[in-house]
């Protein structure tokens, strides 16, 4: 099976006026389709640098990077923004929705950069997107009118609209509750169990646990990488929630 994504000796070296950055220093990795990997770490570690090069958001120092078998290393940025666009989905701590357009719009805006599609198209697909993550009441809804878990939703929902093969998030959970991580944690799952590729970064071990696998970072390199042995389960863990709730409603 080709990987989806293989990078071999990947370093990124930034340079701060007179001083030079190497935030990764020869990471080799290799992610499958399918996988549903945890990029963890502490702060400085590599991992979100490691996630923006996977991304095709920037490009790396020395080393080499296959996405599905095509090196993208020394892409121009007009092929580097069709991968982007067509290709892979991401989705941030905080959620860059436009403030003043409805979650419709927001989510079709992948497919208007993408351009000559039909308005009617982008709508039914942005609508069944929005379906998809339990959004399909709140088309018309404005960002400011959605709890932060629906702003979430919405995010995912645009990085869904174009079918990418690769979904990208970068501490997705980081401004929600500890519900609304687990519903958030639900839809990844979810997502990954109809086959699509998923890479999260997040520093929190507990958010890693429900991936498949976890690549741990520490000085721009990678310092572990191990299967999730007891991989925690968002649905069951929300009907505890709920069950929990009727409880607390009969003792009130």
């Amino acid at each position: 099976m080709t990987p989806l994504i293989a990078v071999h000796d990947l370093t990124k070296t930034y340079v701060v006026g007179e001083v030079e950055v190497r935030a990764l220093r020869g990471v080799s990795l290799e992610v499958l389709p399918g996988e549903f990997v945890s990029l963890t770490g502490p702060s400085g570690s590599g991992k979100s640098t490691f996630m923006h090069l996977a991304g095709c958001l920037d490009r790396p120092t020395g080393g080499s990077y296959l996405m599905n078998g095509r090196d993208v290393s020394n892409l121009g940025k007009h092929e580097l923004a069709r991968i982007r666009n067509r290709e892979i989905g991401f989705v941030f701590q905080g959620f860059n929705l436009l403030s003043r357009t409805t979650a419709l719009e927001n989510v079709e805006l992948p497919l208007l950069y993408a351009g000559s599609i039909p308005a009617k198209e982008r709508h039914a697909r942005a609508a069944a997107a929005l379906e998809a993550v339990g959004l399909g009441n709140r088309l018309d809804h404005h960002p400011n009118q959605l709890s932060g878990g629906q702003q979430q939703r919405v995010a995912i929902a645009r990085a869904l609209v174009n079918n990418p093969v690769l979904l990208l998030a970068d501490e997705p959970t980081g401004n929600l509750d500890t519900r609304t991580s687990i519903e958030v944690m639900g839809i990844f799952q979810s997502l990954n169990a109809r086959g699509l590729t998923i890479v999260l970064v997040t520093h929190e071990m507990e958010i890693a646990e429900y991936g498949t696998r976890i690549v741990a970072f520490r000085d721009g390199r990678v310092r572990s990488d191990r299967p999730v042995t007891n991989r925690r389960n968002a649905t069951s863990e929300l009907e505890t929630f709920a069950a929990q709730a009727d409880v607390d409603a009969l003792s009130a």
